[in-house]
């Protein structure tokens, strides 16, 4: 066996804890990096629409942002861009703040639209902006994902929120 003089070893010894350090601090940025389950979990809302009545709103909060969802009655028109098929009937989803200056708007159930308050916007019931009125575009629709026949998740994107995105006119 080779001698291993006192200066070899200490380079060695230096470099060895040199690599480790390294290596470690490697680690912790990448864990500092990683978002928390917390904000990961934060990202999914889980909303069942099991037994909403025809004509009936939904609140929920997705990313801290109101979100309504409409259950469509059979006599409303549909539009492929802004309503989507759930267990055999239809829903609308928005974001539920005013295109305009980002107030949330009340929904008039005797007038059947959405009005903001602060500026007089309305939106229709699938949250279409009315002509004539502030808001320049209508809400904005959350991603969304059906999952069995009455259980929607949002914030991921499923073949439904895919075919409103898809459908909808081009700017």
């Amino acid at each position: 066996m080779a001698e291993v003089k006192r200066r070899d070893f200490l380079g060695m010894a230096l470099g060895g804890v040199a690599g480790i350090g390294a290596i470690a601090s490697l680690v912790a940025m990448k864990r500092t990096w990683d978002p928390l389950p917390s904000v990961v979990s934060a990202g999914f809302t889980t909303v069942d629409v099991n037994g909403m009545a025809d004509g009936e709103i939904r609140d929920t909060q997705w990313r801290g942002k109101p979100v309504y969802i409409m259950k469509k009655r059979p006599t409303d028109e549909i539009e492929a861009a802004r309503d989507f098929e759930l267990g055999g009937a239809y829903y609308s989803i928005g974001i539920k703040i005013c295109t305009h200056l980002g107030c949330i708007p009340n929904w008039k159930e005797s007038e059947g639209y959405f009005h903001c308050p602060c500026h007089g916007g309305q939106f229709t019931g699938n949250g279409v902006n009315m002509p004539g009125t502030p808001p320049p575009r209508p809400f904005d629709i959350p991603p969304f994902a059906v999952k069995g026949e009455s259980t929607l998740v949002l914030g991921e994107s499923g073949k439904e929120y895919q075919a409103m995105v898809d459908a909808a006119p081009k700017a």
